[in-house]
């Protein structure tokens, strides 16, 4: 019998995860902010995508028409449910690397992304990826690529090899393969009580380990028990990559774009002085001791002239998308939280409050005066986006290409919550990406489509779902054993999601 998982942990589910970075129109601000023209939009791809949340997402929420494998069949089935319940046009596979890579019938494509991929899979297949970017991307096209990378990962490594040889040597024949982690994990908690020496050279170490015992298991699974894992140094991913004529453009992490964020003045100009751009980066991961990088590189990247940019970040749409007195101005990053300045940020928040979208051109001539500039714009904007404070918005025609796709999707979506409890997240088109949205709050959204107009009903109405899924209220860190209390803690929840979250949603086009 062949081994179709090639070694991937494929016994038990992917995690239900949604991740913002593989959203095309993410790159704008990053790849603009490097002073680089942006793609077309018009396809796409995800290689491995997991549940394909994220890729159904993307796909309902713009008019680029998607495409995309994931060899896990069970997974791939529903990702193609969600794709039939859009009808957007997305495309997705069971295949393997071997088979998708190798087609003659897929388009070229503008954006390809893998997330959770490169480190997890063996030579053969990141050969096999390589050479489908180098094929399959346009140019002028995106990668987003994310991987485990050193110095991060260097004292975990051997760690992380014990884990892996007691699930694989340890365990008992036909052990499943949640049961091998926890007992891995245990076996490690046991060897760190006897204090190892190895532990005294590290010890930070064992305040990650209890982090990690915290951690899922089905992730844990995924992240740490794959036959192949290999973080890697960011100039040997640059190598590889670089046989499929791209480039390092900018990194997706945000945050990681302000400087001031992430290192200290002595480590920026010491940076400075490193001329190759391959060089200063991979240094700038012992600076900072990344772990786990997400970047985006370009085919035939094209430097934009000071005029040509400036242009194209006044063109930019954004929005305010949380309640404007929700945003905390605070904003985390390498050397720790960092307080964001009220008189640089309050005026901006201000002048987005009411959730219309604006281009960046429009809010620098609204603020004139103040020290709202451009330059300053670009990092506000940075900034608040990492906190999923503001979103970048596609054109109108976008908007109204995605409005029908994402209004089935979130119909599905609001539909499986009546079953599951896992899946918390809603398509916008106006941003072309999800938006968080709580199992509770999308039962209320489920309420409303069935015509119950009031906080009042959609709490009646959501209260023998969550009997049916064995999910009771809390206040206060405590369950509600009594009916009466789990009713009003609903209306009170309903009432609140009506007067602050409702709104947001309404502009963000995720329910009308």
């Amino acid at each position: 019998m062949s081994n179709w998982n090639a070694g991937y942990v494929a016994e038990i589910a992917y995690t239900y995860g949604y991740y913002e970075e593989l959203n095309p129109l993410r790159l704008r601000l990053p790849l603009l902010a490097a002073g680089l023209a942006l793609p077309a939009s018009g396809t796409a791809c995800e290689l491995g995508f997991g549940q394909g949340v994220s890729a159904n997402i993307h796909a309902a929420a713009s008019a680029t028409r998607w495409h995309g494998n994931d060899f896990n069949p069970s997974q791939a089935a529903f990702a193609q449910e969600l794709a039939n319940a859009a009808d957007a046009g997305a495309q997705f596979t069971d295949e393997s690397f071997a088979q998708f890579c190798c087609r003659d019938d897929l388009p070229d494509f503008d954006f390809i992304c893998l997330h959770g991929i490169w480190s997890w899979v063996s030579a053969e297949n990141r050969a096999l990826i390589v050479d489908f970017l180098r094929r399959k991307l346009k140019v002028g096209g995106v990668v987003f690529i994310s991987y485990n990378t050193q110095p991060g990962w260097a004292a975990m490594m051997p760690m992380r090899d014990l884990l892996a040889e007691h699930s694989r040597v340890m365990s008992a024949p036909g052990q499943g393969v949640l049961a091998r982690v926890a007992g891995a994990i245990d076996f490690v908690d046991r060897m760190i009580a006897t204090q190892p020496r190895y532990l005294d050279a590290n010890p930070q170490l064992a305040d990650r380990f209890e982090k990690l015992k915290a951690m899922d298991g089905h992730y844990l699974a995924h992240e740490y028990f794959n036959a192949d894992w290999q973080p890697m140094a960011f100039s040997s991913v640059a190598a590889m990559l670089g046989e499929a004529k791209l480039e390092f453009a900018a990194s997706a992490n945000y945050t990681a774009l302000v400087d001031m964020l992430n290192l200290t003045a002595e480590h920026q100009q010491f940076l400075a002085e490193i001329p190759d751009p391959i060089f200063r980066e991979t240094t700038r991961s012992f600076l900072v001791n990344e772990q786990f990088r997400r970047d985006y590189w370009v085919k035939g990247a094209r430097r934009l002239t000071p005029f040509a940019q400036a242009s194209a970040l006044r063109a930019v749409r954004v929005m305010l998308a949380v309640p404007r007195d929700e945003v905390v101005l605070s904003v985390h990053g390498v050397l720790g939280d960092a307080d964001m300045d009220e008189s640089v940020y309050a005026p901006v928040l201000d002048a987005m409050a009411d959730h219309r979208v604006y281009t960046i051109g429009e809010l620098e001539q609204q603020l004139a005066g103040s020290e709202a500039s451009l330059a300053a714009l670009l990092q506000i904007m940075l900034v608040l986006a990492s906190k999923g404070s503001v979103a970048a918005v596609q054109d109108e025609a976008g908007i109204a290409a995605a409005r029908p796709q994402t209004a089935r999707l979130n119909a599905h979506l609001l539909e499986q919550a009546l079953a599951r409890t896992d899946l918390h997240i809603l398509a916008s088109p106006l941003t072309g990406g999800g938006v968080v949205v709580s199992h509770l709050q999308q039962l209320f959204l489920w309420a409303k489509l069935q015509g119950c107009p009031t906080p009042q009903d959609w709490a009646r109405t959501t209260w023998p779902v969550l009997l049916r899924l064995k999910q009771l209220m809390t206040k206060d860190g405590q369950p509600l054993l009594m009916e009466e209390e789990n009713l009003a803690e609903l209306l009170a929840q309903a009432q609140y999601f009506s007067a602050r979250i409702l709104p947001v949603l309404r502009a963000l086009g995720v329910t009308d």
